[in-house]
């Protein structure tokens, strides 16, 4: 992380857990909701299947910036899909960079080749050994990792959504992501039960036994993208929610935290770490605010 970037985050933490700020700082914008798969797990794929034009995604990015968010996620459906003439996934965040986001991420489920240098991370959902990956998302798993053998940069982060189906291969994924090239880290969360996936969801104990295990491989030390503070927040549910420094625009439509939020009951068993960290972070809980700086000086 560039210094610059560093001071910019730090100063804005500071004035958000100072002053009780509500201020966004991270922005999703959803290129599409197309996708080439049909995984168990997911609620939000084909609903509409639209691929949205080049000057609204830019249109988008402009007003996330102007409100003043600085970590812009591009994501689908599947974002590798996204095209409008001959502009690409590329030229996207190209342009956000150009614009002045200081990291631009994208995630995808890594069935199209990796080829994107400019992103700071590509979030590349694996979710768990080759059996349990093809159970959830179909027959992709070896095509994912001969995308990754052949990725054009080493900022790829593995991104795993732990569940009944796979919350056994915790350990599996660490170790994929400590020994493949091109893998910079892992990042987990929990199912978070949509009403027509809640049969996926986690049990209390099976979420700790989940959290022993992540903690243990970081502490053999894999290359985890999480915060071990937040653990006990994550396990319990008790972490605040929703997170009002994340945003997410689909088409025109801005939302507090995540598209999750119009579902009533969803955000007392949200499951996304990244959520927890965020609102216990401007919460100003300092193992958080220590292990966050750590975290992202040494992953992004």
């Amino acid at each position: 992380m560039k210094r610059s970037t560093f001071f910019h985050f730090a100063t804005f933490g500071v004035q958000t857990i100072l002053f009780k700020k509500k201020a966004p700082i991270l922005g999703t914008v959803i290129i599409t909701d197309k996708c080439n798969l049909h995984c168990k797990h997911c609620s939000v794929n084909n609903i509409t299947a639209i691929v949205h034009p080049y000057e609204q995604i830019r249109r988008e990015m402009q007003q996330l910036y102007d409100m003043g968010i600085r970590i812009l996620f591009l994501c689908g459906g599947e974002t590798f899909l996204w095209r409008d003439g001959n502009r690409t996934l590329r030229d996207l965040v190209i342009e956000a960079k150009a614009m002045g986001f200081l990291i631009v991420n994208v995630v995808t489920n890594g069935t199209y080749p990796l080829d994107l240098p400019e992103a700071d991370l590509i979030l590349l959902s694996l979710d768990g050994d080759k059996q349990r990956h093809n159970e959830i998302r179909g027959d992709t798993y070896d095509i994912i990792m001969e995308n990754i053998s052949h990725a054009s940069a080493d900022n790829i982060c593995l991104y795993m959504a732990i569940n009944q189906i796979n919350k056994d291969c915790v350990r599996d994924v660490c170790l994929t992501a400590r020994d493949t090239k091109h893998v910079r880290a892992v990042s987990f969360n929990f199912h978070t039960p949509y009403p027509d996936t809640k049969d996926l969801a986690l049990s209390r104990e099976e979420k700790a036994a989940c959290c022993d295990v992540i903690a243990q491989m970081m502490k053999e030390g894999a290359p985890v993208f999480n915060l071990k503070s937040a653990f006990p927040y994550l396990i319990d549910n008790r972490f605040p929610t929703p997170c009002h420094q994340c945003v997410v625009l689909e088409n025109g439509k801005l939302s507090t935290c995540g598209r999750c939020i119009d579902v009533p009951g969803l955000c007392s068993q949200c499951g996304y770490f990244f959520v927890a960290e965020y609102t216990l972070l401007f919460s100003g809980k300092p193992k958080i605010i220590f292990e966050m700086l750590y975290t992202y000086l040494k992953y992004v």
